[in-house]
């Protein structure tokens, strides 16, 4: 058992692909944690498939090493801001953060976030400057803007007095002289945690109490709960009091906190991480941070405690609230089943109750539709991701346009979520820019020259105008463009945001596409389907080129005679159709358009199929609205 003067706690926070899982990845190399031998894959804290495949962190990781008879428990961090409520409670756990800011860039929006959670905690950080051997990388810089965020955030002056380190993720090396000191290996940065880093301030022989920070599940012994031990020790089934605790507005937490309830439970198995694995053990003592299983449920905040006395319990913790919401439906088209496991919808009910036991951020409500549940989350990636994994596992269903979710105010404004919103983009491309984020209410703030030809411009914009938008960027940017957000809290209605002015092209039949009828249809709109493909009549099988809906027949054969064509030579010349990603395709929807997500397809159709149905409804809502 490491000695808790020996325990080094920290978590690794930074702005999306700064580099944390990278430099973990060297932390491991440099403290032998495997085998000379061992075959070890890179950003070994990516363990899911999604992760690895789009590059980013979408779950808090846990791992740790030793170095000179200590024991340095890390955090990894998702560095996305729909990803931000993993980063405010695993703060909790932990006595300092490595603050990584990318040489070249500089601080961005996410990293004013977990550097503001941070520093509200009063954690002292350690600031990183990683990616110094990049040809445009600008150290200094990068500094002196962090420097100016700490006090733009109101640090202490012993907050803003922060260690300083340089180096390369990648490379593996630290140092904290850029000039004079040897670029090679990471001992600087091991000296650095263990001076700089508090041990865990606990008390070791009083009663036993932990929080929970994060939560896991195993099909096997259920709910497990992972925190930080503040005080005492617990032996491997021995009782315990577990406290619930609320707090009394979760939009106002100054208005205090209050226990909701309290129930007996047992330690039944009990974890450490060691390196990457979870070991089981008999006892868990104070200042290591460890998971836990027994209680039949455990919630985030959740207090485990030796005294029956709920007034010993820590405040609770916050739990994000969600900013977007989209309608998850049954699968009720022509193809349903056929790709994969068509779900009913108490299988679907099933299916998120598993999500929400891990994924707090996330909510589901039953509003009473008898073909599907309303979802909502941290932002339109936040359900992309949950839907990535659904149709991985095989499941079909539907998904309607995410809207965000509104607040009222005591004078009865309606209030809608704001975003920061910074752009680095090249100088021909900011007039675009510029202009299509001013027609989705966006107010540029800030406009600054940070590289040849490139600009950064910061904008203000409401959640709901970036919905969609992503993938317009990089067309007009030709992909060269860099956009990043995070939320900055909730402002006034800014009124009606265009909706896109093009219609869609909807197919009136069910078959195979034919080349024949593509041929037609490309001068019109452009194609999402392509030869050989089967599509069913409500699908939406391209993008109008005008407004309004074009209703369509991608089945149509040539007729056959007898009499030879004057054109039976001539080859037909088709476009490459465009395949829109999941992202693409929730964002590009209209409101009376769904998303269908099947395992080997996502198509796009109208929510109501049948084109005289379509009319008549749409004819009830103007006499409704008349």
């Amino acid at each position: 058992m490491t000695p808790v003067s020996h325990i080094r706690n920290l978590a690794i926070v930074a702005h999306i692909d700064h580099g944390k899982t990278t430099l973990i990845d060297s932390v491991f190399r440099a403290t032998r944690t495997f085998r000379e031998n061992q075959n070890v894959a890179t950003r070994l804290m990516d363990n899911y498939d999604l992760e690895r495949e789009r590059g980013i962190t979408i779950r808090a990781k846990h791992c740790s090493v030793t170095w000179n008879d200590h024991l340095i428990n890390i955090i990894d961090t998702p560095g996305h801001v729909d990803f931000s409520g993993e980063v405010e409670r695993v703060l909790s756990m932990v006595d300092s953060v490595l603050l990584l800011v990318d040489a070249n860039e500089g601080p961005m929006p996410q990293t004013r976030y977990v550097l503001m959670r941070a520093l509200r905690l009063g954690l002292r950080p350690i600031v990183v400057i990683n990616k110094v051997d990049r040809p445009n990388a600008r150290p200094d810089h990068a500094l002196n803007k962090t420097f100016d965020l700490f006090v733009d955030l109101g640090a202490t002056d012993q907050q803003a007095h922060f260690p300083v380190l340089y180096g390369s993720g990648l490379a593996g090396w630290m140092v904290r002289d850029l000039v004079t000191d040897t670029h090679e290996g990471m001992d600087a940065l091991f000296e650095t945690v263990i001076e700089e880093v508090p041990s865990p301030q606990v008390d070791e022989d009083g009663p036993f109490l932990m929080q929970v920070s994060t939560l896991a599940w195993s099909d096997y012994v259920g709910q497990i709960g992972c925190g930080r031990v503040l005080r005492g020790s617990l032996n491997k089934g021995q009782p315990f009091h577990r406290i619930v605790t609320r707090w009394t507005d979760p939009s106002t937490p100054e208005s205090g906190w209050h226990v909701t309830g309290t129930s007996q439970g047992k330690g039944v198995h009990m974890w450490v991480t060691r390196g990457l694995d979870r070991v089981e053990v008999d006892t868990i003592s104070a200042g290591d941070i460890v998971w836990l299983a027994g209680p039949d449920e455990i919630g985030i905040g959740d207090v485990f405690s030796a005294l029956e006395d709920p007034t010993s319990a820590p405040q609770p913790l916050e739990i994000e609230e969600p900013t977007v919401s989209a309608f998850f439906l049954v699968n009720s088209g022509p193809f349903s089943g056929q790709d994969g496991t068509a779900v009913m919808l108490r299988e679907l009910k099933e299916r998120l109750q598993r999500e929400q036991r891990v994924n707090v951020a996330l909510r589901v409500e039953d509003i009473g539709r008898s073909d599907g549940v309303k979802v909502s989350g941290r932002g339109e990636l936040h359900l992309a991701i949950l839907i990535e994994e659904m149709r991985r596992e095989g499941l079909e269903f539907c998904v309607s346009r995410p809207e965000v979710i509104t607040h009222v105010d005591a004078e009865g404004q309606i209030l809608e979520p704001l975003e920061q919103l910074i752009i680095d983009v090249p100088e021909e491309y900011q007039g675009v820019v510029i202009e299509k984020l001013a027609r989705r209410k966006g107010i540029m703030r800030t406009m600054e020259t940070v590289g040849t030809g490139i600009l950064r411009i910061e904008f203000e914009i409401p959640t709901r105008g970036l919905i969609g938008y992503r993938s317009e960027f990089l067309t007009d940017t030709r992909g060269l463009g860099i956009m990043s957000s995070r939320a900055v809290g909730h402002g006034p209605w800014q009124g009606t945001i265009g909706a896109r002015n093009r219609g869609s092209a909807v197919s009136m039949e069910t078959g195979p596409v034919t080349a024949y009828a593509i041929e037609g249809l490309q001068e019109r709109a452009v194609i999402f389907v392509e030869p050989t493909d089967r599509v069913y009549a409500g699908q939406i099988v391209g993008e109008n080129s005008r407004p309004g809906d074009l209703m369509c027949n991608p089945t149509k054969r040539k007729n056959l005679t007898n009499h030879r064509s004057s054109t039976k030579d001539v080859g037909v010349t088709l476009a490459a159709p465009l395949r829109m990603a999941l992202e693409q395709a929730m964002g590009w929807i209209a409101d009376d358009e769904l998303v269908e997500v099947t395992p080997k397809s996502i198509r796009m159709r109208k929510a109501i199929l049948d084109a005289e149905e379509r009319k008549r409804h749409q004819k009830h809502q103007l006499g409704a609205l008349a």
